[in-house]
């Protein structure tokens, strides 16, 4: 069955991992007995593999890919980015990622790097991207977008970005992968306004897992702009970190181990009653950022009941 299939059939769960820059870190995740065979104990249906900040690490995204491609027990999902990249030079990566059994990707313009105001690339947008992949390929590639429920911080307005979501769907996408929201209440707005737009393409939630409060604070301000509903602001306020969190350590906050413990056991069960709450709202899949670890993202799948019956753990 494909991917695609499986979407409209039921809910499918999968993981996002990033490229490691270090060769403990890969060995850490492809290494026999490392996170990627650990999660393949979970049956996913496919994983991901994000390129590194500004369309960097390409390389090392290709390892992991083939790595996935290679053991055969789920699909690989490549991140590809319009960022510094020729029309040449994205046909060559793509006859490349086809060369190694990877035909699925996400498409995205990608973030800027640091003072850049456009790609750097012949293509802009990631709607230009996904139609050059089928112009070159036809349906050689399987073609997720990105899908912002609060609207991407570039864009002028929601409609307007449901607007470029819709021509995304027209020009040869497949389904759609969100970006992180934590604003309930807009993520359900959302799904009825790109119904109502037209846009029908099976919705694959991007989440990632509480576990941090540095590292949840960044995803939502740094390049999301993300809504932090109140009932999220309370628990990092509970177990706050004094001076913050970002400075903190166990000298400036002497419960600084207890807190993070705490946060993170809060934090867990946080993930999995917004996963009740998505798959509420006619979803179709469930998109697990794994952060290159195994043990809290195992432990929310099954407590979230997203395991199908023949997974291992």
């Amino acid at each position: 069955m494909s991917l695609i299939e499986m979407l409209k059939r039921r809910n499918v769960l999968s993981f996002e991992v990033y490229p490691p820059k270090t060769e403990a870190g890969m060995d850490r995740l492809c290494g026999k007995g490392g996170v990627l065979d650990k999660l393949y104990t979970l049956n996913p249906d496919y994983i991901s593999c994000t390129y590194g900040a500004g369309g960097t690490n390409v390389g090392r995204n290709l390892e992991v890919l083939q790595k996935i491609a290679q053991d055969g027990r789920t699909i690989p999902v490549t991140h590809f980015t319009c960022i510094g990249n020729s029309r040449e030079r994205i046909r060559e990566q793509l006859n490349g990622y086809l060369d190694n059994g990877i035909n699925h990707l996400l498409a995205l313009r990608g973030d800027l790097p640091m003072g850049c105001t456009g790609t750097g690339g012949d293509l802009h947008y990631a709607g230009e991207l996904v139609e050059f992949v089928r112009r070159e390929f036809g349906d050689k590639f399987t073609i997720a977008v990105a899908g912002s429920p609060e609207g991407h911080i570039s864009c002028t307005s929601l409609e307007a970005d449901i607007e470029f979501l819709k021509r995304k769907q027209d020009l040869g996408a497949d389904y759609i992968m969100t970006q992180l929201c934590w604003d309930m209440d807009q993520f359900c707005r959302w799904m009825d306004a790109i119904r109502a737009a037209g846009v029908w393409l099976p919705v694959d939630v991007g989440i990632m897992p509480i576990l941090d409060q540095k590292a949840t604070i960044n995803m939502a301000l740094s390049r999301n702009g993300c809504v932090m509903p109140r009932s999220l602001s309370v628990l990092i306020s509970k177990h706050w970190i004094f001076p913050d969190p970002f400075t903190a350590n166990p000298e400036t906050d002497t419960q600084y181990h207890q807190k993070k413990a705490a946060f993170r056991e809060a934090g867990v069960e946080y993930t999995i009653d917004q996963i009740h709450q998505y798959r509420r709202c006619g979803i179709a899949g469930i998109h697990l950022y794994a952060l290159n670890r195994f043990e809290d993202v195992a432990y929310i799948a099954r407590e979230a009941g997203l395991l199908r019956e023949d997974a291992k753990v």
